[in-house]
């Protein structure tokens, strides 16, 4: 399989505090892959590198052979959640897409209200999202992730505030996105999307990753990637 994310022995400090230690991973193309962990690991912190908003301290991160920070700012063809969804609370759920859509010019008004009803909601909704419930925002955050067709996923705790209907509702619709060569990488407190989901699964302790379950290759591709501080 193609390695679309490759993190070469990547470091984050902040002032004395070393977040991420010696990290490198490859990430491959169709697979979903689950990173575990305690608050504070710095399972959001490495997504945040993966995706520019942070600058590691050393090291080097790639995404589809661009290296992040240097061939580009934000990775092509991605979608993400990383935190609390941040929209414009006066507009609907269906005005804050298009206007997100409008960016890029990717997609049509029609696509984003084709979007919005594949993760529960109804594009005609006058309500606007100051009065969403935080299992509506989610939605409507996965909804914006997915709105573009991008090839990698990168989804931190996409699940808060769903009920168990709405849980297994974005759980048929990852599986059915992985099944179109996308990569996707989770993480969540939740076991049960952790066995859904995930083909490989990474746990985070105090900024160090090791791979604890691959479904696709074996445990020695496990032990391949096994980190350690140095």
């Amino acid at each position: 399989m193609r390695s679309v994310i490759r993190i070469i022995d990547v470091c984050k400090r902040f002032g004395d505090d070393e977040v991420l230690k010696h990290i490198s991973f490859d990430f491959e193309e169709g697979l979903i892959y689950g990173i575990v962990g305690n608050n504070g690991s710095g399972k959001t912190v490495l997504m945040k590198c993966i995706c520019g908003f942070l600058p590691p301290t050393s090291g080097d991160i790639t995404v589809n052979y661009k290296k992040i920070g240097k061939d580009t700012d934000f990775p092509e063809n991605t979608g993400v959640i990383i935190e609390t969804p941040g929209f414009l609370p006066n507009l609907t759920g269906q005005k804050n897409l298009e206007l997100l859509a409008s960016l890029q010019k990717k997609i049509d008004k029609a696509t984003v209200r084709e979007t919005i009803r594949r993760v529960g909601l109804d594009p005609d909704m006058k309500k606007p999202v100051s009065k969403y419930s935080l299992g509506m925002r989610q939605r409507l955050g996965i909804a914006q992730a997915l709105m573009e067709n991008p090839s990698i996923l990168i989804l931190d705790e996409p699940f808060n505030g769903l009920d168990k209907h709405g849980v297994a509702q974005m759980h048929e619709l990852l599986l059915a996105w992985k099944g179109n060569d996308k990569t996707i990488l989770l993480s969540s407190h939740s076991q049960k999307d952790i066995d859904v989901l995930c083909d490989v699964v990474c746990e985070m302790d105090g900024g160090v990753m090791h791979c604890i379950r691959d479904d696709k290759g074996g445990r020695d591709i496990c032990r391949k990637y096994v980190c350690s501080n140095r």
